[in-house]
């Protein structure tokens, strides 16, 4: 299953272009006006200058910059650059790489009920970084973004739930969780569901549904489902066995990311072309509670809506 955190920015220091201001022709005018309102000491401007400069938007990439406006929003207690600050010190992006640090800024915006940042802040009791490990405080955290409508929260929720960590394990929950999540379109829960319907976790085996579910997660940039779909159609599994679409997902996945399809597509390769290769390699798929967290979008008050890998422990 995912863990998710929904740490600002990507797994990678490449800025990504996102929607930042309401009309795009007038991005450098509207620029220059947070500016002056930003340098003036306008709390949510200097929010805004910061994720400008993390997202490469009017100006050029510069985590430095961006860590820096976000710093001085974040002392004036605005908590999406509390959270977005969090996120660069996770990352090591801009700032030296700090946990605790990281901790520390997250629980101040996930205690003034910022969605994220509560998320944010039960990944890191989930996985003991800056913090001692505790799966009662994630759920704590998780709950209380899933409570405010997070999908990452719902789904993180969902996760400890199918696990039994920090809560009694609870299949039925955990189902109702990640349908919630996955009625908005978030590809993790999308997967996470076609991952239950594959393997006839906690519902009756249905490869149908999983199939339904691994497209929807694939089409909303999962690179994991887009791996599953190349699995499937690779060796047949609930669908007509199709190498040509096989070899399509996986170059998307890959294309994405995916170590794990980059290796499947080789496996593929030598099927197609009747060679054994090597005689260990097989393609891999995923498997309940087998896969890593991801990043999902930046600081909620904003529609960027861009979503990432980042790996860490279960």
């Amino acid at each position: 299953m995912l863990l998710l955190f929904s740490i600002h920015g990507a797994a990678s220091a490449d800025c990504q272009p996102g929607e930042l201001f309401d009309h795009a022709s007038a991005e450098h005018t509207d620029l220059s006006r947070l500016l002056e309102k930003a340098k003036a000491g306008n709390a949510e401007a200097q929010f805004r200058v910061g994720l400008a400069y993390d997202m490469g938007r009017g100006v050029p990439c510069d985590y430095a910059q961006a860590a820096s406006w976000y710093r001085k929003a974040a002392d004036r207690g605005h908590p999406g650059a509390q959270n977005n600050l969090g996120g660069l010190y996770v990352r090591g992006l801009g700032v030296e790489q700090n946990d605790t640090e990281a901790v520390r800024w997250y629980a101040r915006a996930a205690a003034e009920g910022h969605q994220a940042a509560q998320n944010n802040l039960g990944y890191m009791y989930a996985q003991g970084r800056g913090v001692s490990q505790s799966d009662e405080s994630a759920v704590l955290w998780y709950r209380k973004a899933a409570d405010q409508g997070h999908a990452g929260g719902e789904t993180n929720l969902a996760f400890m739930y199918s696990a039994g960590r920090g809560v009694p394990e609870d299949s039925k929950q955990a189902i109702k969780l990640y349908q919630k999540a996955a009625k908005g379109g978030f590809a993790p829960a999308e997967f996470n569901l076609g991952l239950l319907y594959f393997h006839g976790i906690a519902v009756p085996q249905n490869l149908p549904e999983a199939m339904q579910w691994f497209r929807k997660a694939a089409e909303h940039g999962s690179a994991e489902a887009q791996n599953q779909l190349g699995f499937v159609y690779s060796y047949g599994k609930g669908v007509k066995q199709d190498y040509a679409q096989a070899e399509e997902w996986y170059r998307l996945a890959a294309a994405n990311g995916s170590s794990e399809a980059q290796h499947n597509l080789g496996v593929l390769m030598n099927l197609m072309s009747g060679t054994a290769g090597d005689s260990s390699a097989v393609a891999t798929a995923a498997a309940p509670g087998t896969q890593a967290p991801i990043a999902i979008t930046t600081e909620d008050d904003v529609a960027i809506g861009r979503l990432s890998l980042l790996g860490g422990k279960r």
